[in-house]
């Protein structure tokens, strides 16, 4: 079996994410986290709250606490959150660990004795009431352009155009609202990745299999205009890693930090140093999942992220890697998603429009979120939420369909044979031409899933599912019962291990729907079938089970009314 490296893009630390966030990245990495450790792989799946930056001071300010202490809230808050969607992470760790402060020095010290890494003295606006510098997002105004009072200093939203904050009329710090700014002279490191463009461009080229949606992201960056750009790495900010050469001071970035999209995809592997320890294991443990040198040659990494991370993902992020001389794994498999839109316009974390994701698991349990978001993923274009879809594919899906189908059984053997796997019977050519067919199936999906082809792979664990309940309205147990109660005995045998196979199927996508439907069969997690004719005959004769409950209860117009109502735009930031 393989050993598989799994990242999902970390989510940044202020406040509590959206549901377009959740598909964008965690909740398809643990789909297929999920899918690799039922076939026997060896998985390290990991996570991590980003936790630097401008935003970061912001939210806490804006909370009343210090930055540090406001962190630690917000990532228990989100792990909390994490573990209600079930997202299976072996560690969701923190970029302001001592594990990503030191591992972020040693890179920028390794690239700094390669060469890369320059000292520009650069014009930055200074806000005299904040007794700060400023980032360009930090500065509003109005554009020169279209006249739209809140422009940022970097672009205005309004009419798209990229700006500088010299451009504003009447600038401001969105910090305090002070017009007391002045343009003042700073340093900052600058990586020189665009040393770096042909030993990229070659890597992405050899990278055949990713997405079409990340190369094009990445080759558009490489070559569009004056081509790849070095990039800033460090910022005049209080939070932060302080700059270092490694262990050593840096002689005139006295005061400053890292920038956090040089640190976050550094935390990636300080992430599993994080694990290793809170696990009591040695730094030999993490390093034979990050360092080809000490035993990763054989790992498969993967990376989910949303589209607009990849240029950091695929350039960036490589650059320090292949940069530091050092042998770090890269990353084999980049799997980018498009955006998840909200009934008509966009989810807004500023503005609070649609669902956030506390608020999801308040309304419904996890698995409905799931099923609805990964069947409906953002692969090949834009998806959109509304409440109208989501309501019909949860109540024709999960509840027509696979909750119909383990319902209708396990209540028709109850109410004809008990609550026991019957006896009597043997297949007849309707049940070996189910088998063929589900064999084939489950291939499919299978093969899906290992390319990670999420929407597809739902496709056919629906029609998997289907296969049931038009297998139960061919045969009608409930009718053969009548004159030939053997054989009614063994289509119901059948359909029982049908559930079975469903709930094992199903688990990557629905693991609390998977954990009831067992301990309703009173079945221990099970392996994933190798071979469908087998495992359809795992409930032997016999065996008792417990009707479960409804599994999925149907949405009513009037919730999704009230919800579609309730989610319009009301939630504060």
């Amino acid at each position: 079996m393989a050993r598989h490296l799994i990242t999902s893009a970390i989510p940044y630390i202020n406040g509590i994410k959206h549901l377009g966030n959740l598909i964008g990245s965690q909740l398809p990495a643990d789909l297929f986290a999920r899918y690799l450790r039922a076939r026997g792989h060896e998985v390290l799946f990991l996570c991590a709250t980003d936790e630097h930056g401008t935003p970061a001071e912001l939210a806490a300010a804006k909370a009343g606490k210090p930055v540090a202490e406001y962190c630690a809230e917000m990532h228990a808050v989100q792990a909390r959150i994490a573990e209600g969607f079930r997202l299976s992470f072996d560690h969701f760790g923190r970029s302001s660990s001592p594990q990503n402060h030191a591992l972020t020095q040693h890179f920028a010290g390794r690239l700094a004795d390669a060469g890369l890494i320059g000292e520009v003295s650069e014009k930055q606006v200074y806000s005299i009431a904040d007794g700060r510098f400023l980032p360009d997002r930090y500065i509003e105004g109005t554009c020169p352009n279209c006249g739209y009072d809140k422009a940022r200093g970097d672009q205005c939203e309004n009419c798209t155009k990229q700006l500088d904050p010299t451009d504003l009329i009447d600038a401001r710090s969105a910090v305090s609202g002070s017009t007391d700014l002045e343009v003042r002279e700073t340093k900052h490191l600058y990586l020189r990745q665009s040393e770096l463009k042909d030993e990229l461009d070659a890597w992405i080229d050899s990278k055949t299999e990713w997405p079409i949606l990340t190369t094009s992201i990445a080759k558009k960056w490489l070559h569009d205009g004056d081509g790849l750009r070095d990039r800033g790495i460090t910022r005049d900010l209080d939070w932060g890693i302080p700059v270092q050469r490694g262990t050593q001071p840096w002689p005139g970035m006295e005061g400053k930090v890292f920038y956090v999209w040089f640190d976050a995809p550094i935390e990636y592997i300080a992430c599993a140093s994080e694990w290793a320890e809170a696990n009591g294991l040695t730094d030999a443990e993490w390093q034979r999942w990050w360092r080809t040198d000490k035993g990763a040659e054989d790992v498969r990494y993967t990376q989910f992220m949303g589209k607009d991370n990849v240029p950091f993902h695929t350039l960036s992020f490589p650059a320090t890697l292949i940069g530091s001389g050092e042998n770090w794994k890269m990353v084999d498999h980049l799997k980018s998603f498009n955006y998840l839109n909200y009934d008509g316009g966009q989810f807004s974390t500023s503005q609070g429009r649609g669902v956030f994701m506390d608020q999801a698991l308040e309304l419904l349990p996890a698995d409905y979120w799931r099923w609805w978001l990964l069947s409906h993923a953002p692969e090949s274009s834009d998806s959109e939420f509304t409440w109208e879809i989501f309501q019909s594919s949860v109540n024709k899906d999960l509840a027509d369909v696979l909750g119909n189908f383990v319902s209708r059984i396990t209540k028709f053997c109850r109410s004809k044979f008990g609550e026991e796997v019957p006896q009597g019977g043997s297949y007849g050519e309707i049940e070996i031409n189910l088998i063929d067919d589900l064999s084939e199936r489950v291939d499919r999906y299978a093969r899906h899933m290992e390319k990670m082809e999420v929407r597809k792979s739902a496709q056919e664990l629906r029609a998997i599912w289907a296969c049931g309940n038009e297998y139960l309205q061919t045969v009608a147990p409930w009718t053969t019962f009548k004159t030939n109660p053997e054989r009614a005995a063994m289509q119901t045998r059948l359909g029982l291990n049908l559930a079975h196979l469903y709930a094992v199927l199903s688990e990557p996508y629905l693991p609390d729907t998977t954990d009831r439907v067992l301990a309703s069969l009173n079945v221990e997690k099970t392996s994933w079938p190798e071979d469908i004719a087998e495992f359809l005959q795992r409930l032997s004769s016999g065996h008792s089970f417990q009707t479960p409950e409804v599994l999925f209860a149907k949405i009513t117009d009037e919730q999704r009314e009230d919800w579609q109502h309730k989610f319009s735009g009301t939630r504060n930031p």
